[in-house]
C-alpha cells in the first residue's frame, strides 16, 4: 500500500515538472524570481452585477461537466464500493423494522419485521408472569411491584428498596440504619425512645427518607406518623411512632428485618422464546432485530466507519492479541444471542439468551424441551466444537449474536437402550410440536 501512494506521487511531481525537468531537481530554483514593482497599484473596480451573474453561470457550467465527467474506476475504488454495499447489507438485516423507516441519523433502511428470525427480545415479570418488550422492563416491574402491596407489604416494600434505588451503596446504609432501629427496639421493649423516629433527624433524612421504599417499610413494620409535642418547647414535631410490642410482636419483627437484609432487586427473566421449526436448508439464516445490538443509532453509524477501516486492517500482519481485541470488540455489541439447536431427526429447536449467560443455561433449556430429558446428550457448535456443560459464557464460545448447534445422544446410553428395546419416536415435548413452524 506504502509503495502504490508513492507511485502517485511520482507520477504527479512528473507531470508537474514539465519537459526538460529532473524529479530530483528543485523547481523552486527554475522558477524566475518575482520582481516587486515600485509603481503604485492600480486601484480595482467594483464588480458589476452583470459580472456576478456570468461568473456564477460559468461556475455552475464546470459544476455540471465535472459532474457528468467519467471517473475511471481503481482498486481501491472497487474495495470501498463492495465495502459500503456489504454494510448496506448488513445494517439492514440487523435493523428489524419496517423498510418505511430508517435509523436516525444514518439513512440506514431497515427490514420488515416478518423477516426476522424473532420479533424482539422480550422479559417475564417473576411477580405477574407477565410477558413484555425489553424497554418495558423497568415500568412493568414497578407496576407488579406496587400491586403486590396489596398482598404483602412488607415484601412488596422490601423490593422497592432493592430495586427503585439504584446506588448499591446507598442502599445498603439504609438498610444498616433501619435494622438499627429494629434492633434497638427488639433489645429494649420498653424503652419508649427507641420507638419512636424523629422525621427531621439529618441522618434519617440524608439517608433513610430519601430512599424509595424505605418509609413504607417502616409503616409496614408498624411505624405511624404522628405529631408528639417538644419537651420543654411549645409545638409539635412529626414522628414515626411504633407502639409497644408483645413479645411475639418482637419476633415478628426480627423476622422482618432478617428479610430486610436478604432482599434482592426484582429483576425481570428474559423470556427463552423457545420455538420449534422443520427441518430447514434455511437454518443457519440469521436475521436479527436491533435489539439484540448493544448499540445507539450514533454508535451503528461509527461502526460503519469501523469496518471501512477493517479493509486496510486485514492487510497488516496482526498480532494474536490483536485479533483478540478486535474479536472480544465484536462481542461486546451484542447483549443476546438467537441460539438453535438441530436435532438427529431433523427438527430445530430456538431460544433467546443473555451474551454473558453460561453454556450451562443453554444445556438446561434444551434438557426441558426434551421428552426423555434425563438422558445425558452433547451439544457442538459450529466447527465442530463439543461444548461443555459448565459456566463458559456464551460469547467466548463464539456463539454471539446467533448460531446453529447440533445435538446428539451419548452413544453409550443410547446403547443399552437400544439393546433394551427401548426407542423413542419423538425428541421434543409435544407442546413444542403442536406450534411447529417452517423457516423461510
Amino acid at each position: 500500500m506504502k509503495k502504490f501512494f508513492e507511485d502517485i506521487k511520482k507520477d504527479i511531481k512528473f507531470k508537474s515538472a514539465g519537459p526538460g525537468k529532473k524529479l530530483n531537481e528543485d523547481s523552486s530554483s527554475s522558477n524566475p524570481p518575482v520582481v516587486q514593482s515600485s509603481a503604485p497599484a492600480k486601484p480595482r473596480h467594483a464588480v458589476t452585477e452583470g459580472a456576478q451573474r456570468a461568473g456564477a453561470a460559468a461556475l455552475a457550467r464546470i459544476e455540471q461537466q465535472q459532474q457528468y465527467r467519467p471517473r475511471l474506476q481503481t482498486s481501491q475504488d472497487a474495495i470501498r464500493n463492495q465495502v459500503k454495499k456489504e454494510l448496506e447489507a448488513e445494517a439492514a438485516v440487523v435493523a428489524g423494522e419496517k423498510p418505511s423507516t430508517d435509523i436516525e441519523g444514518t439513512n440506514i433502511p431497515v427490514k420488515d419485521t416478518e423477516c426476522l428470525s424473532v420479533s424482539g427480545v422480550y422479559f417475564k415479570c417473576p411477580l405477574t408472569d407477565g410477558v413484555f418488550k425489553k424497554n418495558e422492563r423497568e415500568p412493568r416491574i414497578k407496576e407488579a411491584i406496587l400491586m403486590h402491596f396489596a398482598n404483602d407489604p412488607v415484601q412488596a416494600s422490601i423490593m422497592m428498596i432493592h430495586t427503585f434505588n439504584k446506588d448499591r451503596e446507598k442502599v445498603k446504609a439504609a438498610v444498616e440504619i433501619i435494622c438499627r432501629y429494629l434492633d434497638n427496639i427488639c433489645k429494649n421493649p420498653e424503652e419508649e425512645k427507641f420507638r419512636k423516629i424523629k422525621v427531621s433527624n439529618k441522618i434519617f433524612q440524608e439517608k433513610v427518607s430519601c430512599m424509595e421504599g424505605c418509609q413504607e417499610f417502616l409503616q409496614a413494620a408498624g411505624f405511624e406518623f404522628k405529631n408528639l409535642p417538644l419537651e420543654g418547647k411549645e409545638g409539635t414535631e412529626e414522628f414515626l411512632v411504633l407502639v409497644e410490642q408483645t413479645s411475639s410482636e418482637l419476633e415478628k419483627l426480627t423476622q422482618t428485618k432478617d428479610q430486610l437484609q436478604k432482599g434482592e432487586p426484582l429483576r425481570a427473566q428474559l423470556e427463552r422464546q423457545p420455538q420449534a421449526f422443520r427441518p430447514s436448508p434455511n437454518a443457519t439464516r440469521f436475521e436479527l432485530p436491533m435489539d439484540f445490538y448493544n448499540l445507539t443509532a450514533e454508535e451503528l453509524k461509527r461502526e460503519q466507519q469501523l469496518r471501512m477501516e477493517t479493509v486496510e486492517r486485514n492487510a497488516m500482519l496482526r498480532t494474536k492479541a490483536m485479533r483478540e481485541r478486535d474479536e472480544q470488540r465484536e462481542r461486546r455489541k451484542y447483549n443476546y444471542t438467537l441460539l438453535r439447536v438441530r436435532f438427529p431427526d431433523g427438527n430445530i429447536l430456538q431460544g433467546t439468551f443473555l451474551a454473558r449467560e453460561p453454556v450451562a443455561a443453554l444445556y438446561e433449556f434444551v434438557r426441558e424441551s426434551l421428552v426423555d430429558g434425563w438422558q445425558p446428550f452433547e451439544l457442538m457448535a459450529p466447527g465442530g466444537q463439543k461444548l461443555k456443560d459448565d459456566e463458559t459464557l456464551l460469547n467466548e464460545c463464539n456463539l454471539v449474536p446467533a448460531a446453529l448447534l447440533t445435538f446428539s445422544w451419548d452413544t453409550a446410553v443410547q446403547a443399552d437402550i437400544a439393546a433394551a428395546g427401548g426407542h423413542c419416536t419423538s425428541l421434543l415435548k409435544p407442546e413444542l410440536l403442536e406450534n411447529i413452524r417452517t423457516l423461510v
